[in-house]
């Protein structure tokens, strides 16, 4: 079977502090992308082997992969062992914030649980996901959007209307999300740059890891003032951890238009794409 595997962007990520378990404290909203991954998932039969293959040279196929660990974690909730392939063509970058591991990992376990037959439960398939990663159970909800709590694992289904044309910009360096956490507690607003909530019909949008990102990756407050600056853009704000940067207009044609003038201002290294988020 084939699965679209998507993207997400977070509207608003909100830092309440650091817990005993040495995770942090959020309250954010997770809104899926049209734009997405696509897994492959076969169930061989009977055995033990499993296949992992990607598009991207760059994913290791080990098993510290998401979606390694996802049909291990499957595996040992129901008891069962199978010989499995799966393939992973690639859209998302990696280390971008947008939860293309996240994504699979979760595309991986519902893909399974429906190959074998659907032994676990929606629900059992959240608390798994949420043992392997804070942003998957996100992905397994039947609603485009969720508000993540805890370390962001408990997620609620939102209400959301909107169907929001979007310019998506990644540099080209990676952020690791561990490293945004650990240096949120000293890091300080750089002067100048807009970290106040931006209000929207969908809430307040801001992001608190922007403040230790953008003090180490200068790039990205300049690109974020420069997104602001362009009349078409309604919202500009990292996604995550970063080190993507989107940018929210008023149309499909604006978006398109935004990344055609954000690949010149960029150059040829980042990534840019056009999307909307995803429909209900």
């Amino acid at each position: 079977m084939t699965f679209l595997s998507p993207a997400k962007i977070n509207l608003w990520l909100r830092i309440l502090g650091k817990r005993p378990d040495g995770f942090h404290e959020v309250q954010t909203r997770l809104c899926r992308l049209a734009l997405g991954d696509t897994v492959e998932i076969e169930l061989l039969g009977k055995g033990s082997d499993v296949t992992l293959s990607c598009s991207d040279p760059t994913v290791p196929l080990d098993e510290s992969n998401l979606a390694m660990k996802a049909l291990r974690a499957f595996e040992n909730s129901t008891g069962t062992k199978s010989s499995w392939r799966i393939h992973l063509e690639k859209k998302i970058p990696a280390g971008a914030g947008l939860g293309g591991g996240s994504s699979n990992a979760a595309t991986v376990l519902m893909g399974a649980n429906e190959l074998a037959g659907s032994p676990l439960t929606q629900q059992q398939l959240i608390e798994l996901g949420a043992q392997i990663g804070s942003d998957i159970p996100c992905f397994i909800l039947d609603s485009p959007a969720a508000d993540g709590a805890g370390r962001g694992e408990l997620v609620t289904e939102v209400d959301f209307p909107w169907q929001l044309p979007l310019v998506l910009i990644k540099p080209p360096f990676p952020i690791p999300t561990p490293w945004a956490y650990k240096r949120w507690a000293d890091s300080k607003e750089m002067p100048g740059i807009l970290y106040a909530p931006q209000i929207c019909p969908w809430g307040a949008m801001s992001n608190d890891l922007e403040r230790p990102v953008f003090e180490k990756h200068l790039l990205l407050p300049t690109l974020k003032t420069w997104l602001l600056e362009q009349s078409e853009v309604r919202v500009a704000l990292m996604s995550g951890s970063g080190s993507t940067m989107f940018a929210i207009t008023e149309s499909p044609t604006q978006a398109a238009e935004l990344a055609a003038k954000a690949r010149e201002w960029c150059g040829e290294t980042s990534w840019i794409q056009h999307t909307q988020t995803a429909a209900i």
